[in-house]
């Protein structure tokens, strides 16, 4: 049974419900683990159990795509690397008061199920089947939501973006003589924010290690899944299409000269050491439409007085109200707390990429004329209602938009790296993975 998956969680979490149903036909030997510690962060410990089960679902992953996996050892490090990064961001987490609640978590699953064509106690027997325990696989869930919660209010939220950036975008994309699009695979070696020459040193040495060991002959695959640091890693390094307009200057000025299968050389930036490969190339053609939805909202916001249940609990309390045929504006006059509140809560025309994405979705969602449930978003609880849609020309604000969202991503992908990278490098970590007997 093979499942198609929707939801904009991360890549890893959904392929864990693919992967435990591929796997059912050809399981790998269990390893039985003494349970070790094998890395301290800040308060809290790392087991040599927890990293051999992330270790051999990665290992279903890379053979679900037919890659050759690195050595175990080799796997284990990298794996180790990622589980402290994730790690210092869920302690962040917990410091800040970022969490997901129950409800909220199980609206969540119920939609993974859903998008999945199954029931929740179907995914649960599907889980089962793979000795994945249901309530190891809510928290993954969990984790997941408020990794992507944080990313939001700790980098997204802070990003700005000039209108003289805009200006210099579209006329940077006026000159290019196409829109090209890249496909691109990247292997990305990454250096800590204050390394020592020596750690600077390495670094560059493991990077040009991989590449060697590309230009002779090796699958890039393999050595993305061995060396990489870069989210994408157990991917095989795969970035998929890019257009040229969201890669940084530094890989559009690397893979322009470049043709099909070949490599860039070593390429340095703020993050550390990156290797791309030009897969496919092709001209893109920029959008002549877009979809814009007129939408209002009513927004409860959470904070030191105000509680996420109490907030939960005002909006659920205010969503009974217009199923009983309340007025949704004058309610939003009356109790919302977005600035929107004085015009009824109309947030007039929204373009892709104008909110937050859980406000997105569940706009999107939507039927003209109808009324979301409760949502949760950086900012609080929301209710929506769409009123009407359209499709808009590009136009010179159409453009402008399309520039914005652009600008805004990218600056969010590169601040995101930089914050995780911060945020480790202050974090007390002591790896123990070479110590084991």
């Amino acid at each position: 049974m093979h499942l198609r998956t929707a939801l904009r969680l991360t890549a890893a979490c959904l392929l864990l419900i693919a992967a435990t149903v591929q796997a059912q036909q050809s399981k790998p030997r269990s390893i039985v683990v003494v349970d070790r510690i094998v890395a301290v962060v800040n308060d809290e410990v790392i087991t040599e159990r927890e990293l051999a089960a992330r270790v051999d679902f990665a290992l279903r992953q890379l053979a679900q795509q037919g890659t050759q996996p690195p050595a175990r050892q080799v796997l284990e490090r990298q794996l180790l690397e990622r589980t402290i990064n994730d790690r210092v961001q869920m302690q962040h987490a917990r410091d800040t008061g970022t969490r997901v609640d129950d409800a909220e978590l199980d609206r969540a699953l119920l939609k993974i199920a859903e998008q999945n064509k199954m029931t929740v106690v179907e995914l649960r027997t599907v889980l089962a089947k793979d000795n994945v325990p249901y309530d190891k696989f809510r928290e993954d869930i969990r984790s997941e939501i408020t990794l992507s919660r944080l990313r939001e209010r700790e980098v997204a939220q802070k990003i700005v973006v000039t209108e003289s950036e805009v200006d210099n975008f579209i006329q940077s994309q006026m000159a290019q003589s196409g829109r090209d699009e890249f496909n691109v695979s990247h292997i990305l070696v990454s250096v800590p924010e204050k390394a020592t020459p020596e750690q600077l040193q390495q670094r560059r040495e493991r990077a040009e290690q991989a590449l060697s060991q590309i230009k002779g002959g090796a699958d890039f695959r393999q050595i993305a899944a061995a060396f990489s640091d870069g989210p994408e890693a157990l991917q095989g390094g795969l970035l998929g299409w890019r257009e040229s307009s969201r890669l940084p200057a530094l890989f559009l000025d690397a893979l322009r000269p470049l043709q099909a299968g070949q490599l860039s050389e070593l390429l340095r930036s703020s993050n550390g050491f990156h290797i791309l490969r030009l897969n496919e190339r092709r001209g893109g053609a920029a959008p002549v439409m877009i979809q814009q939805t007129r939408a209002r909202h009513i927004l409860i916001k959470t904070n030191e007085l105000v509680s996420e249940t109490e907030a939960r609990n005002r909006i659920l309390t205010l969503k009974e109200r217009l199923d009983n045929k309340a007025d949704f504006a004058e309610l939003a006059r009356s109790r919302s707390e977005d600035t929107s509140a004085s015009r009824g809560g109309e947030l007039n025309w929204l373009s892709p990429g104008d909110t937050v994405p859980e406000f997105e979705r569940a706009m999107d969602a939507l039927k003209p004329g109808e009324i979301s449930a409760p949502v949760r978003s950086p900012f609080g609880w929301h209710l929506i209602q769409v009123i009407e849609r359209r499709n808009q020309d590009m136009t010179q604000e159409g453009r402008r938009l399309n520039a914005r969202k652009t600008l805004r991503d990218r600056k969010t992908d590169e601040a995101y790296q930089e914050w995780v990278r911060q945020l480790r490098d202050r974090a007390y970590v002591e790896q123990r993975l070479e110590n084991r007997s």
